[in-house]
C-alpha cells in the first residue's frame, strides 16, 4: 500500500537549530531517489544540500525560498511505494499518510524506501533497527499541493485504564522527543523518566515546563537555575544549553507586553540572523565570559619575506605567507601550550589540548567564517598552503560543512589584507587566544644601527588571562616576532 511520508527538516548538529531556504532542487511531481538532494538550505554555519531518505513522488512542499524554517518543521512529503510511484504520476490521490520523527527522519520496519537518519552536511546513515510505528489517521482526497497544509498527525492509542487510581500513559518505544540538554540534565538529575512524560510543545516535544510540572505534581522542587543566570558545565555543554533556551523561547514565545514607542523611525533595518547572527552571537559570549586582554609589538617582516622569495624560486608548489605565519604559530604554541587550551568552568581546570587545530578568519560575501586547519601542528608550510587554499575556495563558495568550521585551539587573524596596520582581536570563543596580522608595508626602521627602509608588521595576542599571565602571553609574541624577523630562529627550535 502507498505510504506519503513527511520529511522534517532534520537535526543539523553542531548546535544549529534552524536553517534558511535557499534553492529548492524538486519540484512536486518529481521522482526522487533515496539520498537524492531536495534542497540547499543556509545555516549559521555553511550553505549545504538536504538529502531525501526516502524514494518516490514529491507530493508537497513547505516553505518558499528565503523562508527560516526550525528543526522538526516540514520539509516536504513524498509518496513511496511502487504504486504511489505510478499512481501519483497519474495524478491520483496517495492511500495514506505517515508523520516522521523531527530527529530521526526514518520511514518505519515496514517501509524500506528510507535511508535512515539525515544529518545536514554529512549525508544519511542506515536505518536503525528499531522504529516507532504509528497509525494513519486518514487518507487525503487529492494529492497536495505546493501549499499544502503540514500531514495531519497520528492520533495517539488510548491508555488502558486500571481497575483503580488514575490513567498512566504508556511509556514511549521510539526516540524521546526532547531537543534541549537542559531538559535532560533536569530529567536525569531527578529521576525523572522522559518516555513517560507527554510534551506541550509543537509534535509532542518536550518542554522544560513539562519536567517542571512533573516535578511540582510529585513534591520535588526543579533546583535550577532561571534561564540564563548562571548555567554550569562545560563550555561546550554550557553552549548547547544557551542555544537550546533559545530555541525553547522560540518555539513558546513569552506573553506579550504592551508595546511600546521605537524612537527609531528611519534607516535601513538589517535582520541578525544566518552567519551575521551567529558572528553577533558568538562574539557577544566572548565578551561576556572571557577577561581578555591584548598585547602587541613591532616586528621587522623583511627577512621573512625574503626567505619566502627564496622557497617559491626554488620550484614546486607556492607558499604563502599566511602558511609561513601558521607554521610560526604552531612552533610558538609548541612552546607555550597554556595559549592552546580551554577553560572546564565545571572542574574549573585549564585544559591544555595536545592538537592544534587552526582557525583562520576569511571574509566571504555571506559574511566572515572561521575555517579550521585539522592537526597544524603536524603540516609543513606546503601542506598548509595547500590547506589553506582549498579552505578559502569552499568558504567562498559556500561549501564548507559544520565540521570544517568548528573544533578549532587557536585562531590566526590576517587582517592585513584590509590595508589596516592594527587591531585588537576578539577570542574566537571557547578558544583561549588569538593572533592578528596587520598588514606588512615599508616603513623607517633602526636596522643594524643605521635608519632604512623596512617590512615592518604589526602582530598582536589577545588571550584568556585566566589560562596565563602575562609574562607567558609576552613570550609568545616575542618569540613569533623573533621568528618574523628571522626564521632561522624558528629552524635553531625545531
Amino acid at each position: 500500500m502507498a505510504q506519503v511520508l513527511e520529511f522534517k527538516l532534520p537535526d543539523l548538529g553542531e548546535g544549529l537549530t534552524e536553517a534558511s531556504i535557499v534553492t529548492w532542487l524538486v519540484q512536486v511531481g518529481d521522482v526522487v531517489a533515496v539520498d537524492q538532494p531536495v534542497v540547499e538550505v543556509e545555516t549559521a554555519k555553511a550553505m549545504v544540500e538536504v538529502p531525501c531518505p526516502y524514494a518516490g513522488v514529491v507530493t508537497a512542499r513547505f516553505g518558499e525560498e528565503g523562508t527560516e524554517l526550525p528543526v522538526g518543521s516540514p520539509l516536504l512529503t513524498v509518496a513511496v511505494g511502487t504504486a504511489s510511484v505510478d499512481t501519483q504520476a497519474l495524478g491520483a490521490p496517495p492511500v495514506s499518510t505517515r508523520t516522521v520523527g523531527t530527529s530521526s527522519g526514518g520511514a518505519s520496519s515496514d517501509a524500506n524506501e528510507g535511508s535512515g537518519n539525515v544529518l545536514v552536511g554529512y549525508g544519511t546513515a542506515a536505518a536503525p533497527a528499531r522504529r516507532r510505528r504509528v497509525s494513519p489517521r486518514g487518507d487525503f482526497s487529492g494529492a497536495p499541493s505546493a501549499q499544502a497544509e503540514p500531514a495531519l498527525e497520528p492520533e495517539p492509542e488510548p491508555a488502558l485504564e486500571p481497575e483503580a487510581g488514575p490513567a498512566r500513559p504508556q511509556p514511549r518505544t521510539g526516540p524521546v522527543p526532547v531537543i534541549s540538554p537542559l531538559v535532560r540534565k533536569l530529567a536525569r538529575e531527578h529521576g525523572v523518566d522522559l518516555r513517560e512524560l507527554p510534551g506541550s510543545g509543537p509534535d509532542g516535544l518536550i518542554m522544560r515546563s513539562d519536567v517542571e510540572s512533573a516535578l511540582e505534581a510529585s513534591g520535588l522542587e526543579a533546583g535550577v537555575p532561571a534561564r540564563g543566570a548562571g548555567v554550569t558545565g562545560t563550555p561546550v555543554e554550557a553552549a548547547a544549553v544557551a542555544e537550546a533556551e533559545a530555541f525553547e523561547t522560540e518555539l513558546v514565545p513569552p506573553t506579550p507586553t504592551p508595546a511600546t514607542h521605537d524612537i527609531v523611525t528611519g534607516g535601513i533595518r538589517v535582520p541578525l540572523r544566518g552567519i551575521r547572527g551567529a558572528v553577533a552571537d558568538k562574539l557577544s559570549r566572548s565578551r561576556r565570559e572571557i577577561p581578555d586582554a591584548t598585547c602587541w609589538v613591532d616586528a621587522d617582516a623583511t627577512e621573512l619575506m625574503h626567505a619566502r622569495v627564496a622557497m617559491n624560486a626554488a620550484g614546486g608548489p607556492k607558499i604563502s605567507v599566511l602558511a609561513l605565519l601558521a607554521r610560526i604559530c604552531t612552533a610558538a604554541l609548541a612552546r607555550y601550550p597554556e595559549l592552546n587550551s580551554r577553560v572546564d568552568l565545571a572542574a574549573r581546570e585549564v585544559v591544555q589540548l595536545d592538537e592544534v587545530h587552526l582557525g583562520f578568519a576569511a571574509q566571504t560575501e555571506r559574511g566572515l567564517v572561521v575555517p579550521v586547519v585539522r592537526d597544524a601542528h603536524a603540516r609543513d608550510a606546503e601542506s598548509l598552503s595547500a590547506e589553506f587554499a582549498r579552505l578559502t575556495e569552499s568558504a567562498r563558495a559556500g561549501r564548507l560543512t559544520p565540521g570544517e568550521l568548528t573544533g578549532g585551539t587557536f585562531t590566526l587573524n590576517n587582517y592585513g589584507v584590509f590595508g589596516v596596520d592594527g587591531s585588537t582581536p576578539i577570542i574566537n570563543h571557547p578558544e583561549a587566544a588569538m593572533l592578528g596580522v596587520g598588514r606588512i608595508t615599508p616603513k623607517p626602521w633602526v636596522h643594524e644601527g643605521e635608519l632604512a627602509v623596512r617590512q615592518v608588521v604589526q602582530l598582536s595576542l589577545t588571550f584568556d588571562h585566566r589560562v596565563c599571565d602575562g609574562g607567558t602571553a609576552g613570550g609568545f609574541l616575542r618569540y613569533v616576532a623573533d621568528c618574523v624577523e628571522q626564521p632561522a630562529v624558528l629552524l635553531r627550535t625545531l
